[in-house]
């Protein structure tokens, strides 16, 4: 018998968090999230309740817990992009499309009784979380932005009667292949650099980094993610939240800032160091040990996780990118490092991923977002 309960008990909230580490136990590639942040989505002042509501559901067979999902009614989105839509994210099951589709029976039918028209994801309560759902690159391992998930999770879904949205593609990239890229890449920034009459940020140290740009930054952030698939306006509490978590474990060697001749931030890049093994072997939770590893990781990455690229639409054609590039070739020559994980693009991103052409770089993985109509 399958069961299927909002998450309202404190037990019933500890097996919502505690299900995905069970059900991937023994996959080498799933990476969890930090459980501390994890359990802040049952606390009341959890910053996105200012704009969002959310419900909760575990499912039960025969009594043992089988899946769950989370459904997300972004207040600010549906605004922003007129839109009816409930999103669904955190959705984990076992191997059985009955749980799968009791768990998305629940979803949708609180989705109707708000009101709305669609369900759309996974999508959390803005781009800053995890969000799509893979569908290639099973046998890779996750990166700590972003979720891993099995491979019958697709299948199910499309079953239950969901289409493809849109998709966003991952790829490693690594230090350009001959000396002549990378001369080609310094030069054409070099260019644009005099031709526009703009120069890098400077800072000794990832604190002044973000003392010195981070009002640039957000300002960047929100005209360059706009009109982007799924992001939200940036609240002070988000940004709070993002600051607060790059100071953690921000290197003013792996970020930049582009200023035009009046030191006004015109492009960003920022990249993290993988953490990933870490989170892995801790199960999420910041023990002492996990945290030394995490530290240990810092200081010696070998993969940079590519978190944030923006540019101002202003100067969106005038290949200001072509900097950004020359930037990360610089953070690549570092032989230490073995390559950057580029976390999610859109598909459909030109401008992206013809900048990785420049680089040795390979396409690893694939994710999906999903929609359909419920009325």
């Amino acid at each position: 018998m399958i069961e299927v309960k909002e998450t309202v008990t404190r037990r019933q909230q500890k097996e919502f968090l505690d299900f995905p580490n069970k059900l991937y136990k023994d996959c080498p590639y799933y990476v969890p999230p930090l459980y501390l942040d994890e359990r802040k989505i049952f606390n009341s002042d959890y910053i996105y309740y200012d704009t969002s509501e959310a419900v909760y559901f575990n499912a039960y067979k025969d009594g043992v817990m089988a899946g769950r999902i989370s459904g997300i009614l972004q207040l600010s989105s549906n605004e922003k992009w007129g839109q009816k839509r409930v999103r669904f994210i955190r959705f984990d099951v076992i191997d059985d499309f009955e749980v799968a589709e009791a768990l998305f029976d629940a979803v949708e039918k609180w989705a109707k009784s708000k009101g709305m028209e669609e369900v759309v994801g996974p999508l959390g309560f803005s781009d800053l979380e995890r969000e799509g759902l893979l569908i290639e690159g099973f046998d890779q391992m996750s990166s700590f932005e972003e979720a891993y998930n099995f491979d019958y999770y697709g299948p199910f879904i499309e079953r239950l009667g969901y289409a493809k949205e849109v998709d966003w593609v991952e790829s490693q990239v690594r230090y350009p292949k001959d000396q002549e890229s990378v001369d080609e890449i310094r030069k054409m920034a070099d260019f644009v650099c005099r031709r526009y009459k703009l120069h890098l940020g400077e800072a000794k140290s990832g604190k002044e980094f973000l003392a010195k740009y981070k009002e640039g930054f957000f300002d960047i952030l929100d005209r360059s993610y706009e009109n982007v698939y799924g992001t939200v306006p940036f609240t002070d509490k988000m940004k709070k939240l993002l600051i607060d978590n790059f100071n953690l474990i921000i290197d003013q060697n792996h970020a930049c800032v582009i200023l035009d001749e009046n030191e006004k931030v015109i492009a960003m890049g920022i990249c993290f160091p993988d953490i990933s093994e870490a989170m892995r072997t801790a199960g999420g939770r910041l023990t002492p040990l996990a945290l030394i590893r995490a530290l240990r990781a810092i200081r010696n990455a070998k993969v940079l996780g590519l978190g944030l690229i923006g540019v101002d639409p202003e100067w969106a054609n005038r290949g200001v990118s072509i900097i950004i590039a020359n930037e990360l070739v610089r953070m690549l020559s570092n032989p230490h490092l073995e390559y950057a994980d580029t976390n999610l693009n859109l598909e459909d991103n030109a401008a992206i991923l013809n900048l990785w052409k420049r680089f040795d770089a390979r396409q690893n993985k694939r994710r999906r977002s999903y929609v359909k109509k419920i009325v």
